[in-house]
């Protein structure tokens, strides 16, 4: 899609737009793009979308890792130490975090997303080169990039005023629940006939049909509406483009990005503001220079090496089984610039660090190229065997969906009859899902939706960790622009 480019091309539009002074603007115009008909163009409905999708993705200057941080510090996977970051962090770790800690959370970016998909869908009716099928095309794309937005919002915040049109009141108030479950459900399910099938988006990393049925899943999971999940995955089953990649360590490596499981993703380019991930930059430990009995040999080629460390939990790396590949992917010995031994996981508490992504041999700086997964279809396997435990209790598909994961990593298959309750089954599914997702931005939404999330903070020793800290608050910048806008309970 070439994001980066279309992305600063509208952002020199809009700039030109909002700043040009008034001798600039009564100077005769020959350009196709401008400013009055920058929208009646096929170019320019193809960058203001091109820019509502970076918004949603998040990836602007060193963004990526910040998903990462905002859903997963707060859990039981990951630790923070360093930098000028570690302040935020901090609020993360500790439950300490407020309305004025606005850098922590995601959401002006998501807003922005909205906005841009509004404006498309406002536009697309005027340009006269597309074909109603464009037209049709465009539309469900912006409707795509509006939802996930959405869903991203309701994630953090809870259901968000609905903002359909550019032309609605800049104070809105909020949604009820219901309302706001009842626009992203109609919203994907219209959009799904709209949609290209996998392999025929008009571009890598643009919707398709599986990518809203695959959000559609995973609202009906957070939303605990187990059958239509169940149902919903089993639709993206039953397609037959995806499936598990066999080496669940190679899947994120940079020459295996565009792989069959990857159902929708942020495209990264090394070193490229706006579309790089740089989750590898906070996770080369002290003076790493090379690494030690670890399955994945790395030589330290000059890449950027945050002063923001990201580490693992000690117990969220001693839980994967010996034989459990799905941890081979964190670091735990290494040497550094001194040519000294250094083992994380018996000199430092807490400190073992997650290679995900593999260096990207190209990277000259903290942005590597690796593309970063939204929803994976393993997510979809683990999601319909959790809503058919909860409709079922134990049952074979279940079981059989899960060996599908766990046979992947290199371990052998659980059985029903070690699971005699619902309850059992479910401990083992959200086990899995820490195994599998780590590092991916879910565990935050999955000890919600399992009601762990306090509880895992309290054994943690964090005590001051409360229901209300379930969502975040509204940032109160937020709330002095809308005063129809509503805090959350608790802040």
């Amino acid at each position: 899609m070439n994001t980066s480019k279309h992305v600063i091309f509208s952002f020199v539009l809009i700039s030109f737009m909002a700043i040009g002074c008034n001798s600039m603007l009564n100077e005769p115009i020959h350009s196709e793009l401008a400013p009055n008909n920058f929208l009646n163009d096929p170019n320019g409905i193809e960058s203001t979308l091109a820019a509502g999708y970076s918004y949603a993705a998040n990836m602007n200057v060193y963004q990526s890792q910040h998903v990462i941080r905002g859903l997963e510090m707060n859990t039981d996977i990951l630790f923070h130490s360093g930098g000028g970051e570690h302040a935020t962090a901090t609020l993360l770790i500790n439950f300490t975090w407020d309305a004025d800690d606005s850098g922590i959370y995601m959401w002006g970016t998501h807003w922005d997303a909205i906005r841009n998909a509004n404006i498309v869908l406002e536009n697309v009716d005027r340009v006269d080169q597309f074909s109603d099928m464009d037209k049709e095309s465009y539309r469900a794309e912006a409707r795509f990039v509006r939802t996930y937005a959405y869903y991203q919002l309701w994630d953090q915040f809870g259901a968000m005023p609905l903002r359909t049109s550019t032309e609605d009141p800049l104070e809105l108030s909020r949604a009820t629940v219901d309302e706001f479950r009842s626009f992203m459900e109609s919203e994907l399910k219209a959009i799904i006939p709209m949609l290209a099938d996998p392999g025929n988006e008009p571009n890598y990393g643009r919707a398709h049909n599986s990518a809203a049925r695959a959000l559609l899943t995973k609202w009906y999971l957070n939303t605990k509406q187990w059958q239509k999940s169940a149902d919903m995955a089993q639709e993206i089953i039953n397609n037959g483009f995806f499936e598990l990649y066999p080496d669940y360590n190679e899947m994120f490596a940079l020459e295996n990005e565009r792989n069959d499981e990857f159902i929708w993703t942020r495209p990264a380019y090394p070193n490229e503001d706006g579309a790089q991930n740089s989750t590898t930059a906070t996770a080369f430990p002290w003076g790493f220079q090379e690494s030690m009995n670890y399955k994945f040999p790395i030589v330290f080629q000059g890449w950027a090496n945050f002063a923001s460390q990201y580490r693992l939990y000690d117990d969220f790396v001693n839980s994967f089984d010996q034989n459990d590949e799905r941890g081979d992917r964190i670091l735990k010995q290494y040497i550094d610039a001194s040519g000294d031994s250094v083992n994380l996981m018996t000199e430092f508490e807490n400190a073992a660090r997650g290679l995900k992504y593999p260096p990207d041999p190209s990277s000259t700086g903290p942005g590597h190229g690796n593309d970063i997964p939204f929803i994976r279809y393993a997510d979809i396997l683990l999601s319909r065997a959790e809503a058919l435990n909860e409709l079922n209790g134990p049952n074979q598909k279940s079981i059989d969906l899960i060996n599908q994961i766990r046979n992947r990593a290199g371990l052998d298959n659980i059985i029903m009859e070690d699971f005699g309750s619902k309850g059992e089954l479910k401990k083992q599914i959200l086990r899995e899902r820490k195994w599998e997702l780590w590092y991916e931005g879910k565990r935050r939404a999955d000890l919600i939706r399992h009601n762990k999330f306090i509880e895992f903070a309290h054994n943690r020793g964090i005590a001051n960790a409360d229901k209300h800290h379930r969502l975040y608050p509204i940032p109160q910048s937020a709330l002095d622009a809308n005063p129809m806008l509503k805090q959350n309970p608790g802040y």
